[in-house]
């Protein structure tokens, strides 16, 4: 049996259009806490005090919303391109 989108209830077509952008703000988190956790680590390592802390943890956030922003971006493109052939 085929299944239709016009088939689905209003919850199940919310969750599908919202289900891409729910796991990105972890992934934004574990960026800046990885990058920190190495950053600490390193500083332990080569007795440093917090720089290379500070360094990844900005290094992480700038990654984390660059990775953010280009996610947004794709999704959004994808999403009117899709309602286009509509």
């Amino acid at each position: 049996m085929e299944h239709k989108p016009e088939d689905d209830s209003g919850f199940a077509k919310s969750m599908r259009d919202v289900g891409p952008y729910l796991g990105l703000g972890l992934q934004l988190a574990v960026t800046i806490v990885a990058s920190v956790l190495i950053g600490s680590w390193l500083d332990d390592k080569f007795r440093q005090n917090y720089i290379f802390t500070l360094i990844l943890g900005f290094l992480g956030i700038g990654i984390g919303l660059y990775n953010l922003i280009k996610t947004v971006s794709y999704l959004e493109k994808r999403s009117k391109t899709k309602d286009e052939k509509k």
